[in-house]
């Protein structure tokens, strides 16, 4: 059995339903999780938005305008008209559930309950539309099944035991449909594993049937060694490791997202990045072997923060850095990178949710500097210390551009820079130029 994720951009349309429908017909007893279609997300957040700010004409008109989006999609998708009228039902009643949250008090808890309507939706459509095309498919709510504990983690024996007795009710299935994203938390409440989390959702139901490979299908041939957005002539790269692969979604490779690895790396499960738009194109492979011995990818993740924290009583003083890594942890804030010298600390944080109190905390232990509007730039290969000229070969390519950190030895596979927002563009087409052509 495998495990195959489609993106939103994959289900976006009725002749992308279609055919994403035609490549998982007669693959086998596969498990099918789909993303919301394309834009319904961003749309279902602005919609809470309105009801946050007790806008209700607002918030039906933005429902009403989605609601035809979906109608239109399923006279599009539907020839016969008795599943045409059912799948227009099943699509209706969660408008209205939507349109019930505009009566009352609305807080977080109403919006995960309407964001979650985007998965539900296409899962519907899709498995009616399967059913008029004469596969048996069964649908599995994924709010049965997926579960996160106390603390937010994804509750694996839960998970395990209650997926595999649904599946088990369905012996007579083709396929499997069920939805990414959406789950409870430890309360029961409707929750979600945060955004981009169906790729989360996907590998966790991989790890969870011991799948033999789990399949992200995306619009875009695999994960490719630099940004094309902004570098031309960029290439899929055809095999990552697990923690290549986590370095390159973590730092920018928008196509993966970063909890996605963990899951299937425990288990030991493949990972292959597909394009729905040219299904013959190998995509990259995700495993435990890997191409030794070379530089990969080059990934960049901006709106960064560089802090820097300088005091003269660091010197020969061991608490010193436990204060400095404490502030954050009270804060929750994550840091990325991380340079220290006799008299100070430099770091990186992605987020300024809480930056003014941990400023004033820092304050405490030295004297504080910001720098914003940075970005941190990822090369990930063969960076084992012992594997000469690697390093140089990176650095060398940045020798015109200021360079505010570095960060290396921290990870085998992994050398990060940060330079400033506006040498971004310039920098990774300089280390295309150098690693790669």
């Amino acid at each position: 059995m495998k495990v195959l994720k489609f993106g939103g951009t994959s289900v976006g349309t009725a002749e992308r339903i279609k055919h994403v429908a035609g490549l998982v017909s007669g693959r086998g007893k596969n498990i099918i999780v789909l993303s919301a279609m394309a834009g319904t997300t961003n749309t279902l957040v602005e919609i809470s938005g309105y009801l946050f700010k007790k806008n209700v004409e607002g918030a039906k008109e933005t429902i009403n305008n989605l609601e035809r989006k979906y109608f239109q999609t399923i006279a599009e998708l539907y020839d016969d008209a008795e599943l045409r009228n059912e799948a227009e039902r099943e699509i209706k009643a969660c408008f209205n559930y939507i349109r019930s949250m505009t009566k009352d008090v609305f807080t977080s808890f109403e919006e995960k309950e309407i964001l979650a309507q985007g998965e539900i939706m296409s899962t519907l459509m899709m498995h009616l539309y399967m059913q008029g095309i004469g596969v048996n498919s069964a649908l599995i709510p994924a709010l049965e099944y997926m579960r996160t504990d106390k603390n937010g983690e994804p509750d694996m024996q839960h998970i395990r035991q209650r997926l595999n007795n649904l599946l088990d009710k369905h012996p007579e299935a083709d396929l499997y449909i069920t939805q990414g994203y959406i789950c409870r938390n430890a309360y029961g409440e409707i929750d979600n594993l945060q955004r981009g989390g169906s790729d989360y959702s996907a590998s966790l139901i991989g790890a969870a049937v011991g799948a033999e490979e789990i399949e992200i299908w995306t619009d875009i041939d695999g994960m490719h060694n630099n940004d094309p957005r902004y570098v031309e002539g960029t290439r899929p790269v055809e095999r990552l490791s697990f923690d290549e692969a986590a370095e390159l979604a973590y730092f920018g490779a928008k196509i993966l997202h970063p909890m996605c690895v963990q899951p299937a790396k425990y288990a030991n499960i493949p990972v292959r990045l597909l394009n729905t738009m040219d299904p013959s194109a190998k995509g990259t492979l995700i495993g435990n072997d890997s191409d030794c011995g070379a530089i990969k990818a080059v990934a960049a993740k901006d709106n960064i923060i560089a802090i820097r924290v300088r005091s003269g009583r660091m010197l020969l003083a061991y608490g010193f850095l436990k204060n400095v890594f404490e502030t954050f942890e009270a804060h929750r804030t994550p840091i990325d990178m991380v340079a220290t010298s006799e008299v100070g600390v430099s770091l990186t944080i992605d987020s300024d949710k809480n930056l003014d109190s941990i400023l004033e905390d820092l304050r405490k232990f030295g004297t504080v500097t910001v720098d914003r509007d940075m970005v941190i730039i990822c090369v990930v290969g063969s960076f084992d210390w012992k594997n000469c000229g690697f390093e140089a070969n990176v650095i060398s390519a940045l020798k015109d551009i200021p360079v505010r950190m570095i960060c290396y030895g921290g990870s085998d596979c992994n050398i990060s820079f940060l330079v400033r927002k506006e040498d971004k563009v310039k920098a990774l087409n300089l280390l295309s130029e150098k690693l790669f052509d």
